[in-house]
Order: structure tokens, then sequence, then C-alpha cells
């Protein structure tokens, strides 16, 4: 295993910010660390960089404690969402850098440069300024330097939190191409699960200092943890249950959950995709509070006469308007009981 947190804990004012989290990271894996502000996730990756000493527990890399060995020694590479370029170099002198810090030769330099700046996407800007470039070049410069020193550890601290949704809808893709060329070992924070997803091999949720989840991100969407996961994922209908058989009874009347469900009182998610709209004396019955167009479909948001709301997927075609009166029936293929 390239890395191993052991009991990891590192504490602030008595409190608990990374509370003996355990995590392996193995070699040529991309592990997107996913939570919401306050959560450790950050706290994680500077124990690990060695920017922050842990209070108990243990930062092992190739199975070696790191307990004494300095940042600079790890061996790991650190990028971090706000580029942290040096503005008195031009774009080859960034991307240099860590070679140049190693006692690389300035033709191993410039040739090494250029294979980097190619790869990220910036052929021949090694003359360039950095205050000329825009913000998702900047991005790729970061990266580019990151990468130069080869480290055997890549971790990102929110790498795409300051672009626009389009950049960062298309960087992530390129991030996915290359770090699978490259065999680089990731390990990565972010708050936005549509960025995690996209890039991880592994997702893990953290909560409080704790992990919540880890999993594949196929793994982790379709069966969250328990209700934390999954109101922090985006889902909204999620209610208390008592499950019996393949039928769970909650504030929505009975909804029906797959064979195998967990039995009891348990938490019911159903997804957006579950809630299909009937005549509405054929279901449950709701009106319609309110839509929101979505891109590639509609969300629908229901309030029945008893129970807390629903949120409905739809094409814009079949999507209701609000004010109308619809009645609702549930797909046992989209039901997930936690806990």
């Amino acid at each position: 295993m390239l890395l191993t947190l052991d009991a990891a804990t590192v504490r602030f004012g008595g409190r608990a910010v990374l509370d003996a989290v355990g995590l392996d990271v193995a070699e040529h894996e991309v592990v997107c660390v996913l939570g919401p502000s306050g959560s450790g996730k950050s706290t994680l990756l500077r124990a690990v960089a060695g920017l922050q000493p842990l209070d108990s527990g243990r930062v092992l890399l190739d199975g070696h404690d790191q307990a004494r060995v300095p940042a600079h020694r790890r061996g790991v590479g650190l990028m971090f969402q706000d580029h942290q370029l040096f503005p008195q170099r031009d774009v080859g002198g960034n991307v240099a850098f860590g070679l140049r810090m190693r006692g690389a030769s300035k033709a191993r330099q410039d040739t090494e440069t250029g294979e980097l700046l190619e790869l990220v996407g910036l052929p021949g800007a090694a003359r360039r300024a950095v205050a000329a470039l825009s913000g998702g070049e900047q991005q790729r410069v970061a990266l580019a330097r990151a990468l130069a020193p080869r480290p055997r550890l890549l971790m990102l601290d929110e790498p795409l939190g300051q672009l626009d949704r389009s950049l960062r809808e298309r960087l992530v893709v390129e991030l996915r191409e290359l770090f699978g060329r490259l065999g680089t070992t990731v390990l990565a924070v972010t708050h936005d699960q549509g960025e995690a997803f996209a890039l991880a091999d592994r997702v893990v949720v953290m909560r409080d200092g704790r992990i919540a989840q880890t999993g594949t991100p196929l793994d982790v969407w379709q069966r969250p943890a328990d209700e934390f996961v999954a109101r922090f994922l985006g889902f909204g209908n999620v209610v208390p249950a008592t499950v019996e058989g393949t039928v769970a009874v909650t504030p929505w009347g009975k909804v029906p959950v797959p064979e195998g469900s967990g039995q009891g009182t348990r938490t019911l998610l159903v997804r957006p995709a579950g809630v299909r709209l009937v005549a509405v004396d054929a279901g449950l019955p709701c009106t319609v509070a309110a839509r929101t167009f979505q891109g590639t479909h509609v969300t629908v948001h229901l309030q029945p006469q008893d129970g807390p709301r629903l949120e409905a997927a739809c094409t814009l075609r079949e999507a209701p308007a609000a004010g109308d009166a619809v009645g609702v029936e549930f797909d046992a293929t989209e039901t997930v009981v936690l806990d």
C-alpha cells in the first residue's frame, strides 16, 4: 500500500478535527475525499504532506512511518486551489522549480518542462508570463509544476474550486485521462461530489473528522451509508420508515422497497427517478409547488396533502406546471433502506 493512515488524529483546541482516521491508498489509485466545510478533509491532506503534525496515530508511505520526515523529504506533491504560482517567474520557471531544487540540469529542466506543458495542454507556453494566463491556464501550470518532480503521491486541495463550471467539467475529464496515462497516485479533497465522482476510482466521504463512507463512486451514489451521506449527495427524499418485508411505512404512505432490505425502524431514501407521476386519483395526491430546469431534466417539487415535500425528475416535455395536481407512485428499484 502506498499510503496508510493509521488512527490519524489531529486536535485543535481539544476538538478532534481528525478523529482516529484509517485510510489506505494503493499505488496508481485516484482517491477523492469529499465532505462539507469543517469535516477534516483539508487537515487530512496537510497531515499526509507533513504540514500538520499528528497528535496520535501514524502516516505511512510505502510502509514507512513519516513522523520524523519533514514535508520536503516525503516525496509528495501538493497543489492548492489558489495555484500559488511564482509571479516573478514565467511559466517555464514555475514548472521547472521543483526540478531545479532537486539539482536537475538545465537541459533536463527544459526537456521535462516542455513535455509537461504538452501533457497539460499548454504546448509552447514556457516563456509566457504567469499574469497573462487565464484561471484555467494557471491551474494547468500549477498541475505541471506539482507533477514535475514525479511525486510518488500527488495531493490536490480543491483543485478546480476557483474555476467556472464549464471549465471545471472539461478539466476534470482531462485530469482523469492524464492521471491514467501517467499512472499517478492521487489523493484529492473537494466539496463537489460531481467533481469527485468524475475523477476518482474511490470516494471517501467525511463528517466531523471521521470517515462516514468509502467506496467506488457508483457504490456511494447507489447506496449511501446513512442519512448524512444521502443528504450531502443532494438527495432530498429522505424520511423515517418502518420496513416490513418489501414495504416501508412512511409519511408518504406505503412505499415498496427491494427484497433483502433491512427491517424495522429505518431511514428511507427515494431517488427522484423513483418518484413517478400518475393521474391524481391513481396515487399519492400532490400539488406541484415548483419546478427547476436542470439542463438534462426538470426537478419537480411536490407537496403532498400530508407529509414532507418530494422531488421528482421529469423530462421537460413531461414536467407538469406549478399548481397542477398530480398523483405519485414509487419505484422500488430507486428506493434505498439506509442505516
